[in-house]
């Protein structure tokens, strides 16, 4: 078997060891989200920062859908002035972390992208969410590493080759704004955001 079709066959084997119930998780916590108003946070490194900018381009812009509202998310692997000020006075491992502590609220969502799911500032960042009462999403691979043991939602990609998980993460990000928009337009009810680490929400009503 020549290497191109071998790849292309690895690939397609990951994405039929997929767990659905993680992947359906996420979009009915997503659409829940929008249904309240709360913000949205991607971030991760290297390969997974341009998936993070690339699902919050999606989300943001993909899914909208006449007469519900818009999904507000933000991609902390953007703003490269405050990114390289952060790094410079504090470390690297802070960089996604003090850009939430300016801006995440009490039940918004914090979506975290990493390979390995041991990156510092991305389990940094994912600790600060679940301090102030936000709801945490990793995507990660080989064995979920402790981003998956850290968050509400782990979504974890059953492969040891790096570019076959950045692979993945990008065709479920596809994946959940596509199915976000159907079910958008279909007027689904949200799910309950009590399943998740925050307690006492207040009644759920469309954002105006």
């Amino acid at each position: 078997m020549d290497s191109v079709r071998r790849y292309l066959d690895q690939v397609s084997g990951v994405l039929a060891e997929l767990s659905l119930p993680a992947i359906r998780e996420v979009v009915d916590l997503l659409l829940s989200v929008n249904y309240v108003g709360s913000k949205v946070f991607t971030l991760g490194n290297g390969g997974s920062a341009s998936t993070a900018s690339h699902f919050a381009c999606d989300l943001a812009k993909g899914t909208i859908t006449p007469g519900r509202s818009r999904f507000r998310v933000l991609a902390l692997t953007d703003p490269v002035p405050l990114m390289t000020a952060w790094i410079n006075d504090t470390s690297y491992a802070d960089v996604f972390a003090e850009q939430l502590l300016n801006l995440i609220d009490r039940g918004d969502v914090v979506v975290a992208f990493s390979g390995s799911g041991n990156s510092p500032n991305v389990l940094r960042a994912v600790e600060l969410a679940r301090d102030v009462g936000g709801i945490t999403v990793g995507f990660s691979g080989f064995g979920g590493g402790k981003l998956s043991d850290l968050v509400d939602v782990p979504v974890v990609v059953p492969c040891d080759c790096m570019e076959q998980i950045e692979d993945v993460h990008l065709v479920l990000c596809h994946l959940i704004c596509t199915v976000l928009r159907q079910r958008l337009v279909e007027i689904e009810p949200p799910v309950s955001l009590a399943l998740y680490s925050v307690s006492a929400w207040p009644a759920m009503a469309p954002r105006r």
